[in-house]
């Protein structure tokens, strides 16, 4: 539906491309699996539903936080929540660098909330001061018993409706509050789990170039494990394998594009349809394997220069002498 009518939204991404990246992420049930995207929570749903509630995802997000609208379409049960957790991208240098705490997750969002609570206040206060005023500057000029009766019944009401729509209110800044707080633990486990390195996968599908964002997060997946890049264009996914062949610690890099044509079948009348779609995005594909140490460290070279140095060589096979016979 997303692609017949608002492709822009999922980047373009048809529909056996996002098929593609389930199975090239090798998706299942009790993955750890951490996904960057930007289609608006598509792959994130296809993730969820794939792994049936079972394993942990874990989703970076640009911005403020997370946009999940194709993902609450798809009507997972509670359950499914519980394994997915959210994450900032922004502090994503600060975990890699091993700077990140807690404190980094500072609660600006509970100030601005009690911000909100006194600004309530005042305006409460200053509302129910002037009614007050009001309701004195008319007070005598009603003579009527009635008419007093009809104001004191009108003030009643109007203090009822005062006092629940504080209670209102401030029920609705608790629950910001609590909101706000759960999220900060979430993300917090989030961190630890990012901070293991040890996830089982890695699915980026976002509108940002996918170069630095992969050269970062590959550091929280675990050797030999799947990774998959989506992009509507090639020419940043070209730039990305030839960044990752000189980095190295990949193995079986491949960058692919699937094609697909609509065929009718009808009796005695099927054949391939004229118009076909011009293009579904391209995938760049590969595994982690573990770093050359030799790579990082100089100092292994050295020791490896001295090995060849004093390596012996190999003794010449010896001549086997054949006993003279007596003539």
């Amino acid at each position: 539906m997303y692609y017949a009518r608002e492709p822009g939204k999922i980047n373009h991404m048809r529909y056996d491309t996002l098929a593609q990246m389930l199975t090239l992420g090798n998706i299942r049930a009790g993955n750890k699996m951490i996904v960057m995207e930007t289609c608006a929570g598509l792959v994130l749903g296809a993730m969820m539903e794939r792994m049936g509630g079972f394993g942990s995802i874990i989703q970076l997000y640009p911005g403020g936080g997370p946009v999940r609208a194709a993902t609450t379409c798809f009507g997972f049960p509670k359950s499914f929540l519980s394994g997915l957790y959210e994450f900032p991208l922004n502090k994503v240098d600060s975990l890699l660098n091993g700077t990140f705490s807690a404190e980094m997750l500072s609660s600006e969002p509970k100030d601005n909330a009690s911000v909100e609570e006194t600004n309530g206040t005042l305006e409460e206060r200053q509302t129910s001061e002037q009614e007050n005023e009001n309701s004195i500057a008319e007070a005598p000029v009603s003579y009527h018993p009635k008419n007093q009766e009809t104001m004191e019944i009108v003030s009643q009401d109007q203090d009822y409706k005062e006092a629940k729509e504080r209670g209102s209110k401030k029920d609705y800044i608790q629950e910001k509050q609590r909101r706000q707080e759960e999220q900060r633990k979430r993300q917090l486990e989030a961190a630890a789990l990012l901070s293991e390195r040890n996830a089982d996968g890695l699915i980026i599908a976002s509108r940002f170039h996918p170069t630095p964002l992969l050269l970062s997060l590959l550091g929280f997946v675990a050797p030999s494990r799947p990774f998959v890049v989506y992009c509507q264009y090639k020419e940043p996914l070209l730039e990305c394998y030839t960044k990752l062949r000189e980095r190295g610690g990949v193995i079986n890099l491949r960058v692919s594009e699937t094609w697909l044509r609509n065929y009718q079948v009808l009796p005695d009348r099927s054949h391939p349809k004229l118009l076909m779609s011009g293009g579904g995005g391209y995938l760049l594909s590969g595994f982690t394997v573990t770093m050359d140490n030799l790579k990082e460290d100089p100092s292994l070279n050295s020791n490896l220069s001295t090995l060849e140095l004093h390596k012996t060589e190999e003794p010449a096979a010896k001549k086997r002498k054949c006993p003279e016979s007596d003539s």
